[in-house]
């Protein structure tokens, strides 16, 4: 594309402006956007199944099926009630302190490193070549003389 043509390019914000630049976002309908918990998604029909000639009571069948899925529901809403928002809390400290180890500690560590790793490896070609290269070129003349001629008796 040359720099003369322009391309319209359409972008669609969700939400405020804060939270688009900062990557928070909230959908109410849609809580696992990234699908992350697809693993823990459990049925009734996953935890029991009745093969052919083993049916229980259809009554039983059913009131079981209302039971396992009433008592999954209101459980987990009783444990996120009581234990939602500490968790959170706790998890938004947890990754602020991993962000900030992240950003502050490793990422200047490592960059460090890297700085030194380079220095050190100038250094250590500097040494081959200084010291092992005329080893091997000697080496290598010495057996460039060496002709092999196989011979059929």
């Amino acid at each position: 594309m040359s720099g003369d043509e322009l391309r319209d390019v359409e972008v669609q914000i969700r939400g405020d402006e804060m939270e688009a630049k900062n990557g928070h976002q909230i959908s109410l309908s849609d809580r696992d956007p990234t699908a992350m918990n697809d693993h823990v998604k459990v049925f009734f029909q996953d935890v029991f199944a009745e093969p052919e000639g083993s049916y229980s009571i259809d009554g039983v069948w059913r009131t079981s099926f209302t039971a396992f899925v009433n008592t999954k529901y209101w459980c987990y809403r009783i444990i996120t009630a009581v234990l939602g928002i500490p968790t959170a809390v706790l998890c938004g400290m947890y990754f602020a302190c991993l962000s900030f180890d992240y950003i502050w500690c490793v990422m200047p560590c490592l960059r460090a490193y890297i700085i030194e790793l380079q220095c050190l490896g100038k250094i250590f070609g500097l040494c081959l070549r200084t010291f092992c290269d005329p080893f091997f070129e000697s080496v290598s003349r010495i057996f460039s003389g060496i002709k092999i001629m196989s011979q059929r008796v």
